[in-house]
Parts: C-alpha cells; structure tokens; sequence
C-alpha cells in the first residue's frame, strides 16, 4: 500500500502523575502528538496511517464476508485443528463472544477509528493548503463511514466515537448506540466527504485514495442497505457522471499490473505493493491456496498455504454455461506431480509476483458494477423491473459474456439481481451483507441451515475422517449478528451483550 499507507504511524499518549524527572523525559524513539500534526505533510503521513490500519482491516475481511455464507469453506487440515475455535468458527456458524477474531475485528476497527478522529481534530491547528485540507479531511470522514458502515453491519448497534477522550475515564461510560444514529452518522460523514473530494486527484501519486465518487458509491449503499431506494437511486445515479466504465475485461479488475491497477472500473480498493521488503504487501494468494498444493498454484513451493475461502460446489454450480466470469474468479482443482486434486480455490487474485508471499494485488472495495447492480436493485425495489434497470443489469451481463435477461416480475428481478451481485462480486466480502440485506433473520437462518445442510450431506473439500461436531451449520436469528468481544464487556458492563450469546 505504497502509495496511498507508505507506513504506519506510531502515536503514543503517555498519561503520567509521577514527578520524577527520570520519568518525565521525552521517548526519542517516538514522536509525540502535541509535536506532531503540524504540517500539510505531517497530517498526510497521518492518514496514511489510517489506510494502513484499513489494510490490516481487510487481511482477515473474508472471515466475515464470504466465510459466512454460502460462497465459500475450509479446505481443513486433519492434523491440525488449532484453527477450530477461532477463524473455522465463522465456516461452521459457531462463533461465540470468547473468538479471538471478534476481539481482534473490534479492537482493530476501534484503533482506526480513534486515530482516524484524532487526525480530524489535530489537523484543525495544522499549517495546509485549502485545497490539502479539504481532500484530507475528506478522506478521513469517507473512511470513518466505511468503518462505521461494516461495523453496524457486523454487530448492530454500535459505540459512536467520533472524537477522542482526553483520559480514560469516559470510556467506561460508553455505551451503544442504535443503528439508526449509527447510519445517520454514516450518511453525514459521506455527504460531507463527497463534498470535499475531488473526482480525480491532480497528483498521479494520490491514485487509489478515496473520492467523490468513493463517498457517492458507499452513501448509495448505505442507503440501499437501509432500504431508501429512491435516495438509492439519485445518489447511485450522480456516480455514473463521473466517467467510471466497466473494463472490456473483466480480469483486468485484478490484475495489479501497473496499467491496469486502480483502472476505469475501480471506484476503491485497498492498496497493496508487494515485490519488495517495505511491509505493504498482500498474501491473498496464499491464504486461499489449496492447504497441500505446494507451489503448484502460488509458483512457490516454500510458500505457507491457507486452504481458507474455498468456494463451495453451490456458487460453483451456479454460474451460466459460457459465464466468462467464472475461470477468472476460481478453479475446480489444482495438479500436482502429475495428480490433480479436487480442491477449489479462488484464483481472481493471483498473479506473478517476485518474493515468496508477497503480492502486489490490490482489495476491490467499490467498482462500478457494483454501482450498476446496486441501482438496478433499487430501481426495481422502488419501480419494478423497468426497463432502466434491466439495462444496468445487463450491461453487467454482457462483459459476462451471457445473455441479456428480460424479466418482469419485481420479485424474479430481485432474484436475478441478487445472483448476478453474488457472481460479479464473488469472493469480494459483499455476499454476508447481500444476504443480510435482502433477508429477515429468520429468512437468512434459514438459507444459511440449507445451506449448511447440503454442505455437511456432500462437503465440498474431504475432510479428511474429521466428523462434524452436533453444533457446525445450526444457524439461529441470533447469528445475523456477531457476538460483541467478551473482554470488552467484562471492561465496560454498560455495552451490554447481542442476543443469544
């Protein structure tokens, strides 16, 4: 993430009442808050240390995004199941408040989040450009909302800080808010982003920071999720003003080539550089490599392979005869010494690279088919199939290579809308949300134990002699929402628990 988190910034408070003077010297290895911020470039590297936390964010993103639903499974190691009560949990729907991925997920948000409102109130008093100031400011507060937006999503009503606190002590005063004044939260800081933002930066360097068109794509979501399909629709519309175009093809959304990152299509992604020893690299090659297929997908066979995010015999299934889209986004299998396994994998993120487990492929957060399925969604919702809508949809279609689709009943619309978001975004953390969305708790329990079901009937990967256990794909209402950290409530009682954990 050369360009847009050159490195992290390491901002220490350091509260003390000793009076020793020992202990009152300054840290000549840290730099200070109150000597920092202080310039256009210090307020820069600051929030390039808010799009590190970003990345890190998004490293494990699948966990929740696609590991819960139907798209993906384990491909499991018998002899180690050292992962079974933490990242496996999210596969077999047994998530409890004690994971240490939930803690890890919340804490990591909440980290951003305060150096992220830090940056907007230390910067007030910083000597910038109008110009600096506005795009930085803008940038933040588009980032504060894609957090806000995940997290609501993930746990529901949630703590909103959007300052810091001068000492501890209010902090165990916290408590959560509705999701209401989390999504008005999330609205306000998009409008204000969108209108500080340029469409394009000037400085090619800038490339894959957040833009207007970034702001306009997420608030549209945001109101999509909420169901304000007209607001939906005119937002949605203001972004297809702004000159983003599908790429003719569809692979080149991830190829992290330098003509073809950041390209046409992409409206955000989280940048990564790998090839080189600065620490911005990407592994998802890696991670989602088949556990025992040495170098045979990754070209290294020193390489350490996940086996995580398998995609499942039902999205596989699901894609059209000629569907362009799906030799990109996955394989059936891998060959080894000659032997081909039966082992899915996704494959829309691996591309050569240089030094073993360090990729340069970027994460797409927002494109514009994305855009283009969302407003043919909302349409729908608030028109029926119109013919606008049809037309959105399959401008997505034909890149596909598939058929124009003629549809009109709203609800076989919804449907063919949904399957095409899960095709085109597959593997891209949208699936949970999508689901979620378009579900009542108990629709989506009980999508989720049929799917569960056909899984554990016919696995998608061997499992090796490794039985079930009793509780994996049991599926509850409750599970629409993922349980808040057990520590943070043992700190602070007044969060109070989600129901069912």
């Amino acid at each position: 993430m050369k360009k847009v988190t050159i490195l992290g910034i390491a901002l220490a408070l350091c509260l003390s009442s000793c009076s020793e003077d020992f202990l009152n010297q300054t840290d000549p290895t840290k730099v200070g808050v109150d000597v920092f911020y202080k310039n256009e470039e210090q307020v820069k590297q600051a929030l390039s240390g808010v799009y590190s936390q970003i990345q890190g964010l998004t490293n494990t993103a699948y966990l929740f995004g696609e590991f819960q639903t139907d798209n993906t499974t384990i491909d499991l190691n018998p002899s180690d199941r050292g992962g079974a009560g933490g990242w496996e949990a999210f596969e077999f729907g047994t998530v409890n408040s004690g994971n240490n991925e939930i803690a890890n997920l919340w804490n990591g948000y909440y980290a951003a989040l305060y150096n992220c409102n830090l940056t907007l109130e230390k910067m007030v008093d910083a000597t910038m450009s109008e110009t600096g100031r506005k795009e930085v400011e803008g940038q933040l507060k588009f980032l504060r909302a894609y957090m806000y937006f995940n997290l609501v999503q993930y746990f529901g009503d949630v703590v909103i800080v959007t300052s810091t606190l001068a000492t501890p002590d209010p902090a165990f005063d916290l408590v959560r808010s509705p999701q209401a004044d989390v999504w008005a939260q999330i609205e306000k800081d998009l409008k204000e982003a969108a209108a500080a933002l340029p469409a394009q930066y000037a400085n090619a360097a800038d490339k894959g920071r957040a833009t207007k068109g970034a702001a306009l794509s997420l608030l549209g979501k945001a109101y999509l999720t909420q169901k304000k399909y007209g607001d939906a629709v005119t937002t949605l519309k203001e972004v297809t003003t702004l000159g983003y175009t599908l790429n003719a093809n569809y692979a080149d959304n991830f190829d992290p080539a330098p003509a073809k990152k950041n390209g046409p299509e992409s409206i955000f992604e989280i940048q990564y550089q790998g090839d080189n020893d600065l620490g911005e690299w990407s592994n998802f090659e890696y991670v989602f490599a088949p556990r025992v297929s040495k170098g045979a997908v990754t070209g290294y066979a020193a390489g350490s392979n996940g086996g995580r995010n398998v995609p499942t015999n039902d999205i596989m299934a699901t894609y059209e005869k000629g569907d362009l889209r799906k030799d990109i986004s996955l394989k059936p299998n891998f060959t080894l010494d000659g032997k081909v396994y039966p082992v899915p994998y996704v494959s829309k993120y691996n591309y050569p690279h240089t030094i073993v487990n360090r990729t340069n492929t970027n994460w797409p957060v927002l494109r514009y088919a994305d855009v283009l399925l969302m407003l043919a969604e909302a349409i729908n919702e608030q028109s029926g199939p119109t013919a606008e809508a049809l037309g959105y949809l399959n401008q997505v279609r034909k890149r596909a290579g598939l058929a124009d689709l003629a549809i009109s009943d709203k609800v076989a619309f919804r449907t063919a809308v949904l399957k095409e978001r899960r095709l085109e975004l597959a593997f891209e953390n949208h699936r949970w949300f999508d689901l979620k969305r378009t579900k009542t708790p108990a629709e989506w329990a009980a999508f989720m134990n049929a799917h569960g079901a056909q899984e554990r009937a016919k696995p998608t990967v061997d499992r090796g002699n490794v039985p079930f256990n009793s509780t994996d794909y049991v599926y509850t209402e409750n599970e629409y929402y993922l349980p808040l950290p057990a520590p943070q409530i043992l700190i602070n009682p007044k969060l109070t628990q989600n129901p069912g954990y």
